[in-house]
């Protein structure tokens, strides 16, 4: 009987610990996790949110469901290719007026222009003439008021615009629009816009990144091979940069690159090319290179100097020992253990690239910009926030997938040179 009470106590305190036990640990986890929380909330407020809210921007359409009640309601149950009833007719002439009366039938204008050139006129046309008529029957009002209120182009629009979500903006960041049909075409090639400059973007990006890797990796074994104190004085140069604001950077690749710049006076100076044969450095794709890579190259660099801090060179001399000469011991011992600086470094500038803004619209002209600075003036000049907001979708996306192909690749160790 003692022995069963004994063992029914020590059966009793290890469940009291083990209560305990988990009492602590649940403690320590909440602690742990109030000291994250200023940072979540700072991540929730201003990234999550912000990206949140770009995202319903790009499918959004508020506009014609707002201002044009009745119109909505009277195409509700419309399918061409029939023209609309009188009574679609009669609620345009309705929802026009009452916009009239609340000065709104510009965002109206200007959200159908945004789909179809040419409604802005239409619209305000009409709102005008509109005003003046008492009474129907409207459809041969509207009609004699403007012929396209007789097309069915003119009714597909506002049917689609009826729904208070939409994808146009993605459709027109892909170059695609509707026809008059109601479907899906691409645009003629010389009026595509977006996709050339998604491409455009892309393959300088990479060309940007390739760049810095090339300059950056041969001064960064340089560093590293060096003592501490003479590595870290000339660390402090690759540094230098970030204590001088980019616009001030970019203005001296201005200064620079210009036709009677620094670079060409040089060029001129040493009878290389003739002062009418000046090269054509900036403005240009090639200016837009230059400036980001050198704007860029610490980005690469330290990354890199980091990674190859921690290679011991006792490595290569093993292997040069071991027979293999130093430019193959460099390849194929070197190289492979500095593979995740490349792969960081070339993750964080090429996303940096497709993203930057000040520097392709300083020195870029009209064949250097990328397609931040269309996303700029859509927000700033068109005031096309849906448009720019589908564009910095894409762009997000695209940045996250390059990120998960690099996860995948370097995060499991499969980037080997063989």
């Amino acid at each position: 009987m003692a022995v069963a009470t004994s063992d029914t106590v020590i059966a009793e305190e290890g469940a009291s610990l083990k209560k305990a036990l988990r009492r602590a640990e649940r403690r320590r986890k909440l602690g742990a996790f109030s000291l994250t929380t200023p940072l979540l909330l700072f991540v929730l407020v201003f990234f999550l949110f912000p990206l949140a809210k770009m995202f319903w921007l790009s499918v959004a359409n508020p506009v014609i469901p707002q201002y044009m009640p009745r119109t909505v309601q009277a195409l509700k149950d419309w399918s061409p290719p029939k023209l609309p009833p009188e009574a679609a007719y009669a609620a345009v002439a309705k929802d026009l007026k009452q916009a009239r009366k609340e000065h709104t039938f510009g965002r109206i204008a200007k959200r159908l222009n945004e789909e179809a050139p040419g409604s802005f006129t239409l619209i305000n046309k009409t709102t005008m003439r509109i005003a003046r008529i008492d009474h129907g029957p409207w459809k041969a009002a509207l009609i004699k008021i403007d012929k396209k209120w007789g097309d069915q182009a003119t009714w597909r629009l506002l049917k689609r615009q009826s729904s208070p979500v939409t994808a146009d903006f993605y459709l027109t960041a892909f170059d695609l629009r509707y026809n008059q049909q109601g479907n899906i075409v691409r645009e003629p090639s010389y009026s595509q816009i977006y996709v050339p400059l998604f491409v455009r973007t892309f393959w300088m990006s990479a060309l940007i990144t390739l760049l810095t890797v090339l300059l950056g990796y041969p001064l960064a074994f340089w560093l590293t091979s060096l003592p501490d104190r003479t590595s870290n004085l000339l660390m402090i140069a690759v540094l230098l940069p970030f204590w001088t604001s980019l616009l001030v950077r970019t203005t001296a690749w201005i200064v620079l690159l210009q036709d009677h710049g620094v670079i060409n006076n040089i060029l001129v100076w040493a009878h290389i090319v003739s002062d009418q044969h000046r090269p054509k450095l900036i403005y240009n794709q090639l200016g837009t290179i230059i400036a980001m890579t050198q704007v860029l190259l610490p980005f690469m660099i330290l990354p890199l100097y980091s990674v190859m801090r921690g290679i011991s060179p006792s490595y290569l001399r093993a292997a040069i020992s071991l027979g293999a000469r130093p430019a193959l011991a460099f390849w194929k011992v070197y190289v492979p253990l500095t593979l995740p600086g490349i792969g960081a470094g070339g993750l964080l500038v090429f996303i940096l690239s497709i993203g930057y803004y000040i520097t392709p619209e300083l020195v870029g002209g009209q064949s250097g910009q990328f397609i931040s600075n269309m996303i700029a003036y859509n927000v700033q000049q068109s005031l096309n926030w849906g448009l720019a907001a589908a564009l910095g979708t894409i762009l997000t996306v695209s940045a996250l997938l390059f990120y998960i192909v690099y996860n995948r690749l370097v995060g499991t160790g499969r980037i080997s040179l063989g």
